[in-house]
């Protein structure tokens, strides 16, 4: 065993399991059964945010500090999570973010999500950073798609890369896989990060592509301002071009002022992702969800918000809905299910949440999405 990976606890990672486990009834279940299932490193390279973590909990705390107010009596004979975004139809609010490499936990990675998401009729949006290809997991997709007669969305996120070339050769590929929209994540070029990949996973999307990352030469007389990794960060001339390459919906990722929103909505966003990527770029950053209202206010009520970053509970998801976000994104918990159950795991995390919001609205009176407003809550 001497020569076996070990988790956080210091013990050989446990292989995932081929089922579900008893006792699994919400998505922090899986979350604290994970760290069995994944390498220490890799574990903590999941879990971390930025510096002293202060967005990453800032997150959960906007969120704890409202409170609903139940409603009962209403009518729920025609209740719906039914949702329309960017011109497709979701079966409800969620979708799954974008996540780099997920063969850290789980062999299967990206295929088995696809293959969960699909099952519980979810959309999914693909990373840049997946660990197999695009087209591997358009395929794994349709397959399970077309094996259970159940499916939803499957979106691309595209991280910029220095050369447009290299850029819209991703953008083709995903067109050409089938892919139903573009997001296109603008916060997270520049970041810290010193996890190194194990053997066995990489940006299969990228392969043949240079990398840029930023130097660590003391040295130099540039650490960041004055590198190629600052040069070809995106601007709002990179909006403008993104959106003369594709006529899929053009989704941009990782806005949190309502000024940015309104001038990305003028340039051709057909949505907006408010998330400060999970705590893991920008330490002491606003939550999505105490900026959100001033968001909405500022774009078209046409150009719907997605919010991202922190969401944990069913309640979570009416709680952005009520302040103004047409659906939400749900990030690291796809991973910990991963790990702990494989494409089960998935499926069944994504069955809890969507029980947990369906409970939630049947509370609060709301039969449908267009019922949720602000009137839901109280701010503590």
């Amino acid at each position: 065993m001497s020569g076996a990976a070990l988790n956080a606890a210091g013990r050989p990672v446990a292989a995932p399991l081929l089922r579900v486990p008893a006792g699994m009834g919400s998505l922090a279940d899986y979350g604290r059964l994970a760290s069995e299932h994944m390498e220490a490193l890799a574990w903590a390279h999941l879990e971390g945010g930025s510096d002293q973590n202060l967005t990453l909990a800032h997150n959960r705390q906007a969120f704890d500090e409202l409170r609903l107010c139940p409603e009962p009596l209403a009518d729920l004979s025609q209740a719906s999570t039914l949702v329309s975004l960017c011109g497709q139809n979701l079966q409800w609010p969620l979708l799954l973010a974008p996540v780099a490499y997920q063969r850290l936990a789980h062999s299967d990675g990206e295929l088995a999500t696809a293959r969960a998401a699909m099952a519980m009729r979810t959309g999914m949006v693909v990373s840049t950073l997946s660990s197999y290809t695009l087209e591997e997991i358009a395929q794994a997709a349709s397959a399970a798609a077309q094996e259970l007669g159940r499916c939803g969305p499957l979106w691309f996120q595209l991280y910029q890369q220095a050369r447009r070339e290299h850029s819209l050769s991703l953008i083709r590929r995903a067109e050409d896989a089938g892919y139903q929209a573009l997001i296109w994540t603008v916060d997270a070029h520049i970041k810290r990060s010193s996890y190194p990949l194990p053997p066995g996973v990489e940006a299969a999307n990228l392969r043949g592509m240079p990398q840029q990352r930023q130097s660590g030469d003391l040295m130099s007389e540039q650490i960041l301002f004055g590198t190629e990794l600052a040069r070809s960060a995106p601007t709002w001339d990179d909006l403008t071009w993104l959106r003369q390459q594709t006529r899929l919906p053009l989704i941009v990722k990782g806005l949190l002022s309502a000024r940015a929103a309104a001038r990305a909505a003028q340039l051709g966003a057909d949505a907006i992702v408010v998330s400060n990527h999970g705590g893991r770029v920008l330490d002491g950053a606003v939550s999505p969800l105490e900026v959100l209202p001033a968001m909405r206010a500022a774009v078209p009520a046409h150009v719907p918000l997605l919010l991202d970053s922190g969401v944990r509970y069913g309640t979570d998801m009416l709680k952005a809905l009520a302040l103004g976000a047409s659906a939400v994104m749900l990030g690291r918990p796809q991973m910990h299910a991963l790990a702990v159950a494989g494409m089960a795991g998935v499926a069944h995390m994504l069955y809890l949440l969507r029980a947990e919001f369906e409970l939630a609205m049947a509370q609060t009176g709301c039969a449908r999405l267009a019922d949720i407003g602000p009137e839901v809550l109280t701010i503590r």
